[in-house]
């Protein structure tokens, strides 16, 4: 009964602390995404490297919207309810329309959240999973997804409300990221979204056995 207390106390303080953290505040994200050929090696690299943990190996599940138009997608502009098990962490998202432009907020119900899209309108446009860790390296945090059927990928970012510090940071998380080997030859300019899209528009067509239930464009 103590360890179950434990657990809940400890979910409960994550999901406050998603959105508190000085991480996760600002209008606009630099962030880098590299490809990893070993996921092992990066992370043998980061044991080596000062840094917190903020959750490990949860399972990130997304709600994508768009009017039937797809005029978000036009304008550049997504958005997406997330939620992250077994953190019980659950996110409003919105981007767009510039690239660095991404802004989110703590909901207590994503159900409700995706009812309420519906309602005014939106579609989900896609549903994909991925299996996500957090670590913190100073003011910059690190992300390592895996994403089933894809690959691994680390995405090193910062927020920020600043926009003159945009280039600043870019420069110091190309530093940060060369520390664990990764070069611009190992960036990945897809979005997430972008790469799930394209996967299921392969399972679609017949090319992989990639399960559909884990990655479906609604068509």
């Amino acid at each position: 009964m103590r360890k179950n207390k434990t657990l809940q106390k400890i979910l409960i303080v994550g999901r406050k602390h998603y959105m508190t953290n000085k991480h996760f505040q600002g209008k606009y994200e630099v962030e880098l995404k590299f490809c990893l050929h070993s996921k092992a090696e990066f992370l043998k690299t980061l044991s080596g490297i000062h840094h917190d943990v903020m959750l490990q190996d949860n399972i990130e599940s997304d709600w994508y919207f768009d009017r039937p138009d797809k005029s978000l997608e036009a304008d550049n502009k997504s958005i997406c309810i997330r939620t992250m098990e077994p953190s019980g962490i659950k996110l409003w998202i919105v981007k767009g329309p510039e690239p660095d432009r991404c802004e989110a907020t703590n909901i207590t119900n994503a159900s409700n959240a995706i009812s309420m899209l519906e309602t005014m309108g939106f579609e989900v446009v896609l549903k994909a999973q991925k299996t996500r860790s957090i670590y913190f390296v100073e003011a910059f945090h690190i992300t390592v997804d895996s994403l089933a059927g894809i690959g691994d990928f680390a995405e090193f970012a910062i927020m920020t409300d600043d926009e003159s510090k945009l280039p600043v940071y870019k420069s110091q998380l190309e530093a940060l990221a060369q520390q664990f080997g990764l070069t611009k030859e190992a960036l990945q300019t897809k979005s997430y979204k972008q790469m799930f899209t394209e996967k299921a528009a392969l399972n679609h067509g017949g090319h992989s056995c990639y399960a559909s239930a884990m990655i479906d464009v609604i068509e």
